[in-house]
């Protein structure tokens, strides 16, 4: 409302002025009539406008203490969130009034500490002490036929233990975790952070994903199980921050922190032959002892198992791999029902296209697919006419296999994109169509899915296997 009186007021003034001009020149048509009253408006109008902006001024410092106050009740009041209640303001001095006021509200609306390290703390701080009581340490005793313990020359079977990390799912007792922490275990002891130990018994693993779940078969207070929450690994982004809970070294609740490297890598698994797909890749340290526990997100939602570690020491090197959670949702309840997971089987072994076997083929520097290295005896990829890297009958030269360059329509660039597709989206009898270059002729091919075989032993090198 001021604002309108200022503007009546100029208005008014304005009127008054040119009409006693007017009069003026009426009445006389004199030179130096006219430059009186011209002199004299002109300094009525200036007294006037100095009015005006000593409001004005007035106007600006009443609202820079309105914003001061703003600020003041904010902080004291403790009512913004993720802020220093008892941070000091900060004193402005010798500044206009327009500068205070924009600084006033630019303080207002900048106050975020989500920057802040003391904040970060807090946050894994909770984090920790929400999950704490739900992630436990596994033990499992398995044979060891490296070992000869002889007593009155009767050989005594010695076994060998195994430490690993695991997290709670239900109230019903069942535990997750890796299978190769359990494997060859029928049985494991499950440690949680109050020191009680109970018994679990293996009911389901599958080894090809190295997922295992176990079911407590001592008694225990389901109210004393805090399960934890199985987000969905497939919206991760790199650079996100994640939490590794687990036992390292057998040193139990220990916690670390990093980020997402990247995600859908594949993850060699020595003990089928076969790589694990759509693998977190992470650089929280992880190191044996952490295997089967939970990477978490910073609410405290599992989007991954702890799995291995890429190191030639045994070490963590700085590159983690976790098992995503959206396997465990989707063999979760296979594993708990039947034991097992049949994983859908290709039958190829092959590798990405490299630019130097391209040329030679004739293609592109830059042409991707797959280049198929050989076609195991009776697959689905057999079956369908693949034909991978021959030789002449001198068995001095090689000619180059099919390159798979699609499935299903979808591009494919790497061994890993078909892995990780045939994994992650098909089913044991699913149709699988292939595009195919034989030779610079384009075709495509139609398979069925056949389920995968235990294991492929050592016929070809790990990086080399397809699903």
């Amino acid at each position: 409302m001021k604002g309108q009186e200022y503007n009546a007021n100029e208005t008014f003034l304005a009127t008054y002025i040119y009409s006693f001009f007017t009069i003026c020149l009426a009445m006389s048509k004199s030179k130096e009539v006219v430059m009186l009253v011209t002199a004299l408006s002109l300094a009525i109008a200036i007294i006037a406008q100095g009015s005006v902006f000593d409001n004005t001024r007035a106007m600006g410092a009443s609202l820079a203490s309105l914003a001061s106050a703003i600020t003041h009740i904010q902080n004291d009041g403790k009512t913004i969130t993720g802020n220093n209640p008892n941070r000091p303001s900060t004193p402005i001095n010798q500044q206009s009034s327009s500068n205070i006021i924009d600084t006033s509200f630019k303080n207002m609306a900048l106050q975020s500490n989500s920057n802040d390290p003391t904040t970060q703390t807090t946050n894994l701080t909770s984090v920790f002490k929400q999950v704490e009581n739900s992630v436990v340490q596994i033990t499992a005793k398995t044979p060891n036929p490296n070992l000869q313990v002889i007593i009155n020359g009767n050989p005594l079977g010695a076994q060998s233990t195994r430490l690993g990390s695991g997290f709670v799912y239900d109230k019903q007792g069942h535990i997750i975790t890796n299978s190769h922490v359990i494997d060859g275990a029928n049985t494991a002891d499950i440690t949680f952070i109050d020191g009680n130990t109970y018994t679990a018994k293996v009911i389901g693993k599958d080894t090809s994903g190295d997922i295992a779940v176990l079911q407590i078969i001592d008694n225990f207070s389901p109210e004393n199980l805090v399960p934890l929450t199985i987000a969905n690994s497939s919206s991760l982004q790199v650079g996100q921050q994640v939490i590794a809970i687990g036992n390292p070294f057998g040193l139990s609740d220990t916690m670390t922190t990093g980020i997402v490297s990247q995600t859908g890598r594949l993850i060699p698994n020595p003990d089928t032959g076969f790589s694990i797909p759509g693998g977190i890749q992470t650089d929280a340290p992880i190191n044996p002892g952490n295997s089967g526990g939970p990477l978490l997100n910073t609410q405290g939602q599992v989007i991954g198992i702890n799995t291995a570690i890429n190191s030639a020491t045994g070490a963590f090197s700085g590159i983690g791999f976790a098992v995503p959670s959206n396997a465990i949702i989707r063999e979760l309840a296979t594993l708990t029902k039947t034991g097992t997971f049949n994983h859908p089987w290709l039958g190829i072994a092959g590798g990405k296209i490299t630019p130097d076997l391209a040329q030679s083929a004739g293609l592109p520097r830059n042409y991707k697919g797959v280049v198929v290295g050989s076609v195991q005896a009776g697959s689905p990829a057999e079956k369908a006419g693949l034909q991978g890297v021959t030789q002449n009958d001198s068995l001095t030269t090689q000619q180059i296999g099919d390159i798979i360059t699609g499935a299903d329509g979808h591009p494919l660039r790497s061994i890993d994109d078909l892995i990780n597709y045939i994994d992650l989206h098909k089913s044991i009898g699913d149709n699988v169509g292939l595009t195919v270059n034989r030779h610079g002729q384009i075709m495509n091919l139609n398979l069925v899915l056949q389920a995968r075989p235990p294991s492929l032993g050592n016929q070809t090198a790990q990086e080399s296997i397809l699903p």
